[in-house]
Order: structure tokens, then sequence, then C-alpha cells
């Protein structure tokens, strides 16, 4: 009944999940990755399988061996290219960690800026994450955007980044506060 569930999750068939929860599969149970069925939902966006999920009592915290959560799958989906701004505003009102560290070190945020999505960055900037992390080499979620040239994240996590009095040249004059990012423009005027 587990691999039932998770491909269940995985393909957002939410009578499906509510239908197996209710003969009783395990939404705790991890496949053979070590990630729970609430992984696999939030992983693909499926926010009615997220919620009946939730409800049943499934753990928003839970991690598989590599640290992955299912905020972190909601972050930034590879195969989409995008993350689920709806399932992560769903996860952390359940309580879920916004800068819980996967493999590495990288956060949600890191995901998020790394895979260029603005609206998640945004919003998990606006919620509280920590915009001034940086994983086990050293390297912040502006870092992860910079290398990708994405402006819109670049623009959003640099004024995150003035606002907790972060300079130009990267260091710290004050102490954090509450950041709450307008998009700045970087580009150059075009002088033609």
């Amino acid at each position: 009944m587990s691999q039932e569930l998770f491909s269940a999750a995985q393909s957002g068939d939410a009578t499906q999940v509510k239908s197996l929860l209710n003969a009783g599969a395990n939404h705790a149970t991890a496949d053979e990755a070590g990630e729970t069925a609430l992984m696999h939902a939030a992983h693909g966006g499926h926010l009615a399988v997220v919620q009946l999920l939730i409800a049943a009592g499934a753990n928003v915290n839970a991690k598989s061996p590599q640290g992955w959560t299912a905020l972190a799958k909601a972050a930034y989906n590879g195969e989409t290219e995008r993350g689920y701004v709806e399932i992560i505003e769903v996860l952390h009102a359940a309580g879920a960690s916004l800068d819980e560290r996967i493999f590495f070190g990288i956060t949600p945020l890191m995901l998020a800026a790394g895979g260029g999505d603005a609206p998640v960055v945004e919003w998990l900037i606006n919620n509280g994450a920590d915009v001034l992390a940086a994983n086990e080499g050293g390297r912040t979620a502006r870092m992860m955007a910079d290398d990708k040239f994405y402006v819109d994240v670049i623009n959003l996590l640099h004024e995150a980044e003035q606002q907790l009095g972060v300079s130009v040249d990267g260091s710290c004059s004050s102490t954090r506060g509450v950041a709450k990012p307008q998009v700045v423009n970087l580009m150059k005027p075009n002088t033609h």
C-alpha cells in the first residue's frame, strides 16, 4: 500500500491518496530513498495532496537521509524548472522550517535562487528565510543566482542584503533586521 501512496502523491491524485489513507496507508512511511509521500507531493506541486497528508498528521519536518524536507522539495523542482509558493505557504503554516539544510548545507532559499525562481525567493525572504546563510562552501543564495545571471533573483537578494546592512563588497555593518525586498534594476542604462 505504501508504493501506491507514493505513486498517488507523485501524480497528484488526491482522491486516491484520501482513499489509501482511509484504508490505513501510513503517511510516515519512507520509500527506498528515504522520502515520504509528503515530499513527493510537495516536489510535484500537488497542493490538495499536501493538504490531505498534513491533515492526516504527516511530519512537515521529516528529513530524508540526504536532508531533504518537503519544503526543500517544493522550493525548486529541476524537472519543472520552478518551485511552488503555495506549497511552501501551507508547509510553513503547518510548522515547516524555512532554513532546514539539505546536503552540503544548502537551504530552500539557495535552491530557489540557484534555479532562478523569483516568486519563491521573494516569498522566502518576506517570510524570514536567512538571506545571509552560507552553505558548507561559503556560498550564499545571491552567489548562486549570480552564477546563472538570474537578474530578478539577484535584485531581490541584493535588496534584502542591503536592508540587513550588507554593503556591495559583502561586509556587514549592522545586525539583522526584517527584509522586505523591492526589485531594483542593476542593469546599465541603454546608451544607444
